[in-house]
């Protein structure tokens, strides 16, 4: 990438996301995956050819998923003939074709779902232990009815058959079975005879005419797996940067009426407190220690801007500590609030939301963005559960520059059931240009509590070019 676009992307990088429930006006990566169907005869090495596949686009956010994970549920009866090697696992009906493809299309449409997992050696689905996938930019699928069905297929963006001598399958498979599944030679021979390589033969080989690329053999499949693999990057490059324009669009309104006028912009009052704290704050002589106490401070104050709308549940009754009843007054449960903070620059909030809130629950986000794309990547997240049964969810960040981890942020809340209304993000220093983004994105209903505002004239003139880097949460924990 050219010096110019590094630097463009720098400045201007946004991220996008599609809520099913809530129409927005961006897609983050997880809403368009990049997808990848590897089919083939058994024992062909698709596996192996997946697994080269993901280590060569060094790629975190990529998903591996085993079709044999979808064989249908086994009954007494066919759990017995499958322990004497006399059930048929190689036709299309053993395997669970509608749930493989509504696990896919969940996906590529960027919602959270479910994984069985199967167990080869008791010949059944392992109970409560489903696998979650979230997020995730690429997406791999293999096995040996990956290419068969076209409504599966047609969700993919790669179709890739990994051919293979029907012998060398054999001896692949025999070595896997008798060791890794601890099958007998006999009864691996007779299965193979009886299911698996006629049905090779009439079902999967000839979904090789369904695939993009056909790919030879693990032993001699390295020239052919560089080409493929600089294919596939050079797609997610061109997906990243596509991505990148679109959500720039987000940042282009330069009315900063539109900011000071917002109603869902609140902005902490300047008072002569307010302001001596800044200004302690952006100085750059100030102790470590002093620091932390006055972001603490501030802290403090805008998180208590955050709550003074909390919504009155009911009204109750007290008697005072000179027994005297007082009726009918306001009551606020402040267990129906979470917090969610951006690791690590949320953190410093942490110490003032547990002077505020002493047992608030609290979640992690950890979004970091691409040194090469800008693109914003969604690493872990650790969420309250039920997070849409809280009234309140407070999201805290010290700086929003560019806007891109917090509309990612705000995407992974709606995607796990939280309601727009309720999100409220609390943030210390912002760009305008980073407001815009936040609000164009979610159409002006995401609250927003912040501290100071970093006017764009003034970027412009060199003024505040120091808010461009992350400099709060470095000074908070001492990192420079």
């Amino acid at each position: 990438m050219t010096e110019i676009a590094s630097q463009t992307l720098h400045n201007d990088i946004n991220v996008g996301a599609v809520n099913k429930h809530i129409e927005t006006r961006y897609s983050p990566p997880w809403t368009t995956p990049y997808i990848i169907g590897i089919g083939g005869p058994s024992g062909s090495g698709k596996t192996s050819v997946a697994s080269k596949i993901v280590a060569s686009i060094n790629v975190p956010w990529t998903v591996l998923i085993s079709m044999d994970n979808f064989y249908n549920p086994l009954s007494e009866e066919e759990r017995e003939r499958a322990f004497h090697n006399e059930f048929d696992f190689d036709e299309p009906k053993a395997i669970d074709m509608d749930l493989f493809h509504e696990t896919i299309l969940k996906l590529k449409n960027g919602k959270k779902c479910q994984i069985p997992v199967y167990s080869f050696v008791n010949h059944n689905r392992v109970p409560n232990k489903d696998v979650t996938i979230y997020g995730a930019s690429v997406i791999i699928i293999e096995g040996i009815y990956t290419l068969y069905d076209p409504k599966l297929f047609d969700l993919m963006d790669l179709k890739i058959y990994v051919d293979a001598d029907l012998d060398v399958c054999l001896a692949r498979r025999l070595s896997r079975d008798i060791v890794s599944r601890g099958r007998d030679l006999n009864g691996c021979i007779n299965q193979w005879e009886r299911f698996v390589k006629p049905n090779a033969v009439k079902y999967v080989i000839p979904t090789m005419e369904n695939a993009d690329v056909i790919i030879p053999s693990m032993s001699d499949n390295g020239i052919s797996i560089k080409l493929l693999v600089d294919h596939i990057n050079s797609k997610l490059e061109k997906k990243s940067l596509e991505h990148v324009k679109e959500l720039i669009q987000l940042g282009k309104n330069h009315d900063m009426q539109y900011l000071e006028n917002h109603p869902n912009v609140h902005v902490l009052p300047e008072t002569n407190q307010v302001i001596a704290i800044n200004t302690i704050l952006l100085d750059k002589t100030t102790a470590i220690d002093d620091y932390i106490f006055y972001f603490d401070r501030m802290a403090m104050l805008l998180l208590s801007l955050a709550l003074d709308d909390i919504c009155i549940e009911n009204y109750s009754s007290i008697t005072t500590p000179l027994e005297i009843t007082i009726r009918d007054l306001p009551h606020v449960n402040f267990d129906n609030i979470t917090a969610i903070n951006m690791i690590r620059s949320g953190d410093c909030f942490i110490h003032s939301l547990k002077m505020t809130l002493p047992n608030v629950t609290i979640g992690k986000l950890l979004i970091q963005s691409d040194s090469m794309t800008g693109e914003p990547q969604l690493h872990c997240k650790f969420l309250p559960p039920h997070i849409d049964r809280f009234k309140k969810i407070l999201l805290m960040e010290a700086q929003i520059i560019n806007g891109a981890s917090i509309i990612m942020s705000i995407q992974v809340l709606l995607d796990h059931g939280a309601k727009l209304k309720n999100i409220n993000v609390v943030v210390y220093s912002a760009t305008e240009t980073g407001l815009r983004r936040v609000l164009n994105a979610f159409h002006d209903d995401v609250n927003i509590y912040v501290g100071i505002i970093i006017s764009e004239k003034r970027l412009r003139l060199g003024h505040d070019s120091w808010c461009l880097k992350r400099f709060v949460d470095s000074k908070y924990f001492g990192s420079k």
